[in-house]
């Protein structure tokens, strides 16, 4: 997508975007300054780590054309105010473009009120095969060209096929969705009364996406009060429960004596499988200060985890 919207803007065009972000929609945006374009990023408050929205708001101007910014950051959590960004992005002509690869699979996603104007995410984060996936307002997809042979179709979506459609990825992303519109059926009917504007399969995968989203966030509670039992550890995200909602069920810490590579290790001998590093998001730990020093441990809670994996992860922590 970066390749297709830069086709579209000239020399001297801006682009924000944040050092929240996956550096997938960092770098991507980067490689266009070749032509002439400037690609600023707006900083997030390392006390709060929140995004800092008056910083964004003083790097953009009539030259912006592209605001890009993660739903959720995939290092440590922090989901973005992605309606009151659209706002901004709008109020100087710049369309919206979200990544929401790390939050797809933790709540609920609903375009009309984010106020985007392109949202993308991978199948795999929701337990599917790798496919990309991409929603935009018709309007923005009509006026973007595309990369395609000549034969193919000229009308959205099919003008954003190269060539034959990956059927065997769409037979995986049709199986992903239809496993959480079971989850729907099965652990989310309290959201039915709510959801009553959703017909069939739609208004299952919104029970479900509520569903994993009360229970991600009792279990996450619980894993983050453990945590700050353990003075050795420091954690890098929003810790106040009453904030939670302002954040995915993903964690990053330190342990002091040891670096992250070493945790992640020790851990993984014990059949817990944590990540270490900065995970793509290099921006994160540079601000933070930690990039030289390896970054940091990452670990996330999906609908499958159990209290048990929780006290078993605290208990290996705690031996450290």
């Amino acid at each position: 997508m970066s390749r297709i919207i830069g086709k579209t803007l000239q020399p001297g065009d801006e682009i924000v975007t944040t050092w929240l972000d996956h550096y997938a929609n960092v770098s991507s945006w980067q490689a266009l300054e070749e032509n002439g374009v400037l690609v600023k990023q707006a900083r997030f408050d390392p006390e709060t780590f929140k995004l800092d929205l008056d910083h964004l708001a003083s790097l953009l101007s009539s030259k912006t054309k592209l605001v890009a910014v993660g739903l959720a950051s995939n290092a440590i959590g922090t989901i973005n105010p992605i309606a009151k960004i659209a706002a901004l992005a709008h109020n100087v002509g710049a369309l919206l473009y979200v990544d929401a690869v790390h939050y797809a699979p933790h709540g609920p996603i609903d375009v009309q009120a984010l106020g985007c104007d392109m949202l993308v995410c991978s199948v795999y984060k929701f337990f599917g095969p790798h496919v990309g996936l991409l929603w935009g307002k018709k309007a923005v997809l009509e006026s973007l060209p595309v990369y395609q042979v000549s034969a193919a179709p000229k009308t959205v979506p099919q003008k954003f096929e190269t060539g034959m459609p990956n059927y065997e990825g769409l037979a995986g992303a049709t199986a992903a969705i239809n496993y959480l519109a079971s989850v729907g059926q099965e652990f989310g009917s309290r959201f039915a009364d709510e959801l009553s504007q959703y017909q069939d399969r739609r208004r299952h995968l919104k029970q479900a996406m509520h569903a994993i989203s009360l229970f991600e966030r009792n279990l996450f509670t619980n894993l983050m009060e453990q945590l700050q039992t353990i003075p050795k550890i420091t954690i890098f995200g929003i810790t106040d429960p009453k904030e939670f909602e302002h954040r995915c069920p993903t964690v990053a810490f330190t342990v002091n004596g040891y670096t992250p590579i070493e945790v992640a290790k020790i851990l993984g001998e014990q059949n817990i499988f944590v990540w270490d590093g900065n995970f793509y998001a290099q921006g994160v730990t540079e601000q933070l200060g930690l990039e030289a020093a390896g970054g940091l441990v990452r670990a996330g809670l999906a609908h499958y985890n159990t209290q048990e994996d929780v006290n078993r992860f605290i208990t290996a922590l705690k031996a450290l």
